[in-house]
Protein backbone atom coordinates (compact mmCIF):
# COMPACT_ATOMS: atom_id res chain seq x y z
CA UNK A 1 0.00 0.00 0.00
CA UNK A 2 1.44 3.34 -1.02
CA UNK A 3 0.08 6.82 -0.57
CA UNK A 4 0.85 9.27 -3.34
CA UNK A 5 1.79 12.81 -2.35
CA UNK A 6 1.73 14.09 -5.93
CA UNK A 7 -1.58 15.81 -5.21
CA UNK A 8 -0.13 18.12 -2.55
CA UNK A 9 -0.83 21.70 -3.59
CA UNK A 10 1.09 23.35 -0.77
CA UNK A 11 4.68 23.41 0.43
CA UNK A 12 3.74 22.14 3.91
CA UNK A 13 2.54 18.62 4.61
CA UNK A 14 0.19 19.26 7.52
CA UNK A 15 -1.75 16.87 9.74
CA UNK A 16 -4.94 18.00 8.01
CA UNK A 17 -3.44 17.30 4.57
CA UNK A 18 -2.25 13.85 5.71
CA UNK A 19 -5.76 13.08 6.99
CA UNK A 20 -7.26 14.22 3.69
CA UNK A 21 -4.85 12.00 1.74
CA UNK A 22 -5.76 8.97 3.87
CA UNK A 23 -9.43 9.75 3.28
CA UNK A 24 -9.06 10.10 -0.49
CA UNK A 25 -6.53 7.36 -1.21
CA UNK A 26 -7.30 4.65 1.34
CA UNK A 27 -11.01 5.13 1.76
CA UNK A 28 -10.94 5.83 5.50
CA UNK A 29 -13.66 8.16 6.70
CA UNK A 30 -12.43 11.60 7.77
CA UNK A 31 -12.79 10.92 11.50
CA UNK A 32 -10.77 7.68 11.23
CA UNK A 33 -8.11 9.37 9.11
CA UNK A 34 -7.80 12.29 11.56
CA UNK A 35 -7.67 9.91 14.54
CA UNK A 36 -5.00 7.81 12.81
CA UNK A 37 -2.76 10.81 12.11
CA UNK A 38 -3.28 12.19 15.63
CA UNK A 39 -2.41 8.80 17.18
CA UNK A 40 0.73 8.56 15.02
CA UNK A 41 1.96 11.99 16.12
CA UNK A 42 1.02 11.25 19.74
CA UNK A 43 3.12 8.06 19.79
CA UNK A 44 6.13 9.90 18.35
CA UNK A 45 5.71 12.68 20.92
CA UNK A 46 5.38 10.25 23.85
CA UNK A 47 8.54 8.45 22.83
CA UNK A 48 10.53 11.67 22.52
CA UNK A 49 9.20 13.17 25.77
CA UNK A 50 10.25 10.03 27.63
CA UNK A 51 13.76 10.40 26.17
CA UNK A 52 13.65 7.52 23.69
CA UNK A 53 14.88 7.58 20.12
CA UNK A 54 12.07 7.19 17.57
CA UNK A 55 13.00 5.28 14.42
CA UNK A 56 10.86 5.33 11.29
CA UNK A 57 12.18 2.85 8.74
CA UNK A 58 13.09 4.47 5.44
CA UNK A 59 12.69 7.96 6.89
CA UNK A 60 15.07 8.49 9.79
CA UNK A 61 15.65 8.69 13.52
CA UNK A 62 14.28 11.39 15.81
CA UNK A 63 16.52 11.97 18.83
CA UNK A 64 16.36 14.22 21.87
CA UNK A 65 19.56 16.10 22.73
CA UNK A 66 20.28 18.14 25.84
CA UNK A 67 21.81 21.55 25.16
CA UNK A 68 23.78 23.21 27.93
CA UNK A 69 23.26 26.77 29.07
CA UNK A 70 25.28 29.18 26.99
CA UNK A 71 25.95 32.88 26.67
CA UNK A 72 23.92 34.79 24.13
CA UNK A 73 23.05 38.32 23.16
CA UNK A 74 19.72 40.10 22.85
CA UNK A 75 19.75 41.25 19.20
CA UNK A 76 17.58 44.28 19.94
CA UNK A 77 19.54 45.71 22.88
CA UNK A 78 22.92 44.04 22.49
CA UNK A 79 22.78 43.05 26.17
CA UNK A 80 24.40 39.74 27.07
CA UNK A 81 22.04 37.09 28.44
CA UNK A 82 22.34 33.44 29.44
CA UNK A 83 20.35 31.07 27.27
CA UNK A 84 18.98 28.39 29.62
CA UNK A 85 19.60 24.68 29.08
CA UNK A 86 16.98 22.92 26.98
CA UNK A 87 16.10 19.74 25.16
CA UNK A 88 15.90 19.76 21.37
CA UNK A 89 14.67 17.20 18.84
CA UNK A 90 16.82 16.39 15.83
CA UNK A 91 16.16 14.21 12.80
CA UNK A 92 18.91 12.11 11.32
CA UNK A 93 17.65 11.20 7.85
CA UNK A 94 18.02 7.61 6.69
CA UNK A 95 20.23 6.73 3.74
CA UNK A 96 17.12 5.80 1.77
CA UNK A 97 15.55 9.24 2.36
CA UNK A 98 18.79 11.01 1.46
CA UNK A 99 18.99 9.02 -1.79
CA UNK A 100 15.40 9.91 -2.72
CA UNK A 101 15.94 13.60 -1.96
CA UNK A 102 19.14 13.73 -4.01
CA UNK A 103 17.45 12.08 -7.02
CA UNK A 104 14.91 14.90 -7.27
Amino acid sequence: MEISIDTIDTTALTKAKLSEMLFEQLGLNMREARDFVDAFYEEISKGLVSGHEVKIAGFGNFEVHNKSARPGRNPRTGKEVTIPPRRVVTLKASGQLKTQVNKA
